[in-house]
């Protein structure tokens, strides 16, 4: 019989994502809010990197992948229309896809990314490495629902193209809850 031996040495990329994600799960633990992802050319990738933290089923309820359209049709809500008049890598669909997410879910944040990886899929406008991110947070209080999204376009190949994606996940979900100093007490 053949022994598979595994290397268990951590990487830059999943140390930072490992600390990203920790941080992440301090600040939803301490407003006891759970969170959701919803994600196309990261497949997953970013629930991974929450679910490596240990504990984090206090405050994540569930990550969908969502890497054809007809699954952000069906499991995110996404509208055909979004489609038609604007691509899956754009941004009316990372926010529809990050509300449909929050809103199905239940949760208080969801995170969407959808985006071209490559090294094929590229388009007029949107050439290998464009990523979309939307950000959708529910407020507890007024029940209303903010959604930002930011688009980035980032280099090297498709595992360097989803790693950048998965840390600008977790780092602008962090931001977007991060409490703020207004200087007010």
């Amino acid at each position: 019989m053949k022994q598979l031996t595994i290397n268990n040495t951590a990487t830059p990329f999943t140390a930072q994502s490992r600390d990203l994600a920790t941080a992440l799960g301090q600040l939803l633990q301490a407003r006891e809010w759970v969170m959701t992802t919803v994600e196309s050319c990261t497949g997953g990738l970013v629930a991974a990197a929450i679910t490596d933290v240990p504990g984090s089923s206090a405050w994540f309820e569930q990550g969908l992948v969502t890497y054809s359209n007809p699954a952000k049709q069906q499991l995110a809500g996404v509208a055909t229309v979004i489609f038609e008049q604007h691509g899956a890598v754009s941004e009316a669909c990372v926010r529809a896809m990050a509300d449909g997410g929050l809103r199905r879910s239940g949760a208080q944040v969801a995170v969407a990314v959808s985006g071209i990886a490559g090294p094929d899929g590229a388009m007029p406008g949107k050439p290998v490495g464009t990523v979309w991110f939307a950000w959708a947070l529910n407020h507890a209080i007024s029940g209303d629902t903010q959604v930002s999204a930011r688009c980035c376009q980032f280099d090297g190949d498709r595992q360097a193209v989803r790693e950048q994606a998965v840390l600008m996940a977790l780092r602008g979900t962090i931001s977007r809850i991060e409490p703020t100093d207004t200087g007010t007490t």
